[in-house]
């Protein structure tokens, strides 16, 4: 099979995305098919382009990367580009992933995670792998999410959204966290324990979205559950060593502890994968993600987010999941893409 995968892009994400789609495309070539992959917002920008040649040379536009500990530049890598256009496709990238069987989105934040690239796709004919262009939007959106689980009473924290401009001083519950409405990997996410606290990270946090949410401190425990197709994979616990799961928490190797199967009891295991199916049927999602909740002491699972395209890095939180059920890394990605072409048919 010709697969396209995605990756990179112009979000904070940027590293991230790449550096799965480097573990993807090495994975998929493992599996026997022919993987070509390209930078959504770079493109292939060599004069002539051969989509059917790429594929026969397995072509790739990165062969290895890490992920820093902090965002990349953006304004750097836009000025790399070389025809200055301000496109999210790149050059090429519409004839690669039209010859593909299926374009692999490895992308996160931003235009691909948004449900944008899923409806550009839908209107161009080309299949991708993840959730359609609806359920992406309301997952991305931290403000509709959090309006859908309170519709459907989902457990969640309560809070409220603030625009630019907006006065934040009507918040007065501590500790509080606050978060871009849209963003992903925990870029711009602080904790504060008074008003003071509370200004500044608004100030962060407005820096990377105009739309933020506040919302109340969970106390209790960290967990994240994947969906794979109608299965529920087991949860996995989240303990950052240096006490908050930030960016740096993530992606940097020995900053957090995860446990998988996690010491839980077999009711709260329950609580915890029943909620995330039911995250997925009300975010209408599909094929693959992956739910993060805090379970808090009064047994309740309070619902953080849900990620239509969870991270697939080296340190990433879905493959350790797959592996406890017996999935290595590269079935993971080979099922992920049966799944995806389910939906087509």
């Amino acid at each position: 099979m010709n697969i396209a995968v995605l990756a990179g892009g112009l979000s904070t994400e940027r590293d991230v995305s790449i550096s799965s789609g480097i573990k993807i495309a090495h994975a998929l070539r493992s599996k026997g098919h022919r993987v070509v992959l390209v930078d959504v917002f770079m493109g292939y920008e060599e004069d002539n382009c051969n989509p059917a040649e790429l594929f026969e040379q397995n072509y790739s536009f990165a062969e290895n990367i890490g992920v820093a500990e902090s965002i990349p530049d953006l304004a750097e890598v836009e000025a790399m580009r070389r025809d200055k256009s301000s496109s999210f496709l790149g050059a090429n990238v519409v004839e690669i992933c039209k010859y593909a069987d299926i374009t692999y989105l490895a992308l996160h934040g931003g235009e691909g995670e948004n449900g944008q690239i899923q409806a550009t796709f839908d209107i161009l004919g080309i299949k991708y792998t993840g959730s359609g262009h609806l359920g992406s939007a309301l997952a991305m959106d931290k403000a509709i999410t959090k309006a859908l689980f309170i519709q459907n009473k989902i457990d969640t924290a309560q809070g409220e959204v603030f625009k630019k401009g907006d006065d934040t001083s009507s918040w007065t519950h501590f500790p509080c966290v606050i978060k871009p409405c849209s963003g992903g990997s925990s870029v711009g996410i602080l904790k504060a324990e008074n008003p003071e606290e509370l200004n500044n990270a608004v100030k962060e946090a407005f820096s990377f979205d105009d739309k933020i949410i506040v919302e109340q401190f969970i106390k209790g425990r960290e967990f994240s559950v994947g969906v794979l197709g109608d299965k529920v994979l087991p949860p996995i616990e989240i303990i950052p060593t240096t006490g908050f799961y930030d960016y740096k928490s993530k992606y940097q190797a020995g900053l957090t502890v995860e446990v998988c199967p996690a010491d839980i009891t077999e009711e709260e295991d329950k609580v915890l994968r029943n909620s995330a199916y039911e995250v997925f049927k009300v975010l209408q999602l599909s094929c693959y993600g992956r739910v993060d909740f805090i379970l808090a002491e009064d047994g309740k699972a309070y619902c953080l987010e849900a990620n239509t395209l969870p991270g697939m890095t080296p340190t990433s939180l879905l493959p350790q999941e797959a592996a406890v059920e017996g999935m290595d890394y590269p079935t993971l990605c080979d099922k992920i893409v049966e799944l995806s072409l389910e939906k087509y048919n």
